[in-house]
């Protein structure tokens, strides 16, 4: 007998009938003789319904209060998913995320889980119960306030419910059938892949893919936690995320598993470049620059510094398009203490990442996806690089073609179209 942790997305539990359909997949879970803990998120677009009457009621609603606010939405949910397993003739409790032990800091809205103490939860597995326990949420001891973890919470409560538990593996389920070489929205072919490393994962989530999010695979990752992205509506296996030393379960014994050279093309709408112009070509001026935006509370993502010309430079860098505004106001602030001419604001551009772990011991990644891009017409406009990833800044226009231009270049293309189920991904 296995100890399975489950997360269920919004799209998973949009309904009555989507939670009943949820329902019956855990009670089949627990009929074949597993010990079954579900995390849930709120019921569809529950989250960002609150969130807009909460700005409705208040410019600026205040965090605490807007805590207490969206963590309503998963006891909702799991009070409900464990009112249709009880119909089912089995025995469930729910729990919220501080009845569970889901212990944060005192950061409101973007809350870390620093601890987690499932005592009652060990309790109700004990005697026979499956437990249902609300997404996205927790509890800070010294203020005895709820919390919320922010977007991809839920997916991080399930990791960190596995990882206190011992959980045997952390099920994932959302509206695709596991992780594929691309958005199957964007790429019909793209091929489902049957496992991936918590690195080629980490890369992807980061850059775009939206199955899992980087914050429990992270967690996954530092505590040793399997990870197993499948959907709702299919019994179809999905893709196992491995850690280092791990095994794939549907590998067989002492089968070596080579890394694929490419594991997927990720996209990514969600940035804007800023372009300081104008800056004085000598030591020091960019570190004042990534000081201001720094305080403007933006996270940098790519970063070029242009060739000097009669002694000024350009300094470009990307940040997600919600920092734009108070990282362009910042450096206008400063405009004539650092001395730079102009700002330049673009929020028309996509990123296009290619990740894969075989990129360490392959030569000529880079070298096929800027000839792809090249015989496409597509013109590049920033580079990035990490160890198994290159990332670059193209026309936001432009992304989904040179996706699929680099998808087939690479030879990812699967034979037939892939299986997609309405909703966003998660």
């Amino acid at each position: 007998m296995a100890l399975i942790v489950q997360k269920y997305g919004g799209s998973s539990v949009a309904d009555a009938e989507s939670i009943k359909r949820v329902a019956k997949r855990v009670v089949d879970t627990r009929r074949a003789g597993h010990d079954v803990v579900v995390a849930v998120s709120a019921m569809g677009d529950t989250t960002d319904e609150l969130l807009d009457l909460a700005n409705e009621v208040a410019p600026i609603p205040a965090p605490r209060e807007l805590d207490m606010l969206l963590s309503s939405g998963e006891r909702i949910s799991m009070a409900l998913l464990a009112m249709a397993i009880h119909s089912m003739g089995f025995e469930a409790r729910s729990f919220t995320g501080s009845q569970a032990g889901m212990i944060t800091d005192s950061q409101h809205g973007a809350a870390r889980i620093v601890d987690v103490t499932p005592v009652r939860l060990r309790e109700a597995l004990d005697e026979g119960a499956i437990v249902i326990v609300a997404g996205f949420q927790g509890f800070n001891r010294d203020t005895r306030d709820i919390t919320t973890l922010g977007r991809g919470g839920s997916d991080t409560t399930a990791v960190a419910l596995a990882a206190a538990l011992g959980a045997d593996v952390c099920e994932i389920y959302s509206d695709v059938d596991g992780i594929y070489t691309a958005d199957p929205r964007v790429i019909p072919k793209a091929q489902k892949l049957d496992h991936v490393s918590t690195e080629e994962m980490l890369e992807l989530a980061a850059n775009g893919a939206k199955v899992l999010y980087i914050r429990a695979v992270e967690y996954a990752r530092r505590h040793g936690v399997l990870i197993h992205s499948r959907s709702t509506f299919s019994s179809a296996e999905g893709t196992y995320v491995l850690g280092e030393g791990m095994k794939n379960p549907r590998e067989a014994e002492g089968a070596v598993m080579e890394e694929p050279i490419v594991a997927g093309v990720a996209t990514d709408f969600s940035h804007a470049k800023i372009t300081v112009a104008g800056v004085p070509d000598v030591p020091g001026k960019a570190a004042e620059i990534f000081k201001i935006v720094a305080r403007s509370g933006a996270n940098v993502d790519m970063i070029v510094q242009n060739v000097s010309a009669t002694g000024r430079t350009d300094i470009s860098f990307t940040v997600p398009k919600a920092d734009a505004a108070a990282a362009l106001k910042s450096l206008a602030a400063d405009q004539t203490e650092v001395g730079f001419q102009n700002l330049i604001h673009d929020d028309q551009i996509g990123k296009l990442s290619v990740v894969g772990a075989g990129m360490r011991t392959h030569s000529g990644v880079s070298a096929t996806l800027f000839e792809a891009l090249s015989a496409g017409g597509i013109n590049i406009e920033m580079i990035s690089t990490s160890e198994i990833r290159i990332s670059v800044v193209l026309r936001g226009s432009d992304l989904a073609e040179a996706a699929r231009t680099v998808h087939t270049a690479y030879g990812l293309d699967g034979d037939s179209e892939a299986t997609v189920h309405a909703g966003t991904g998660r």
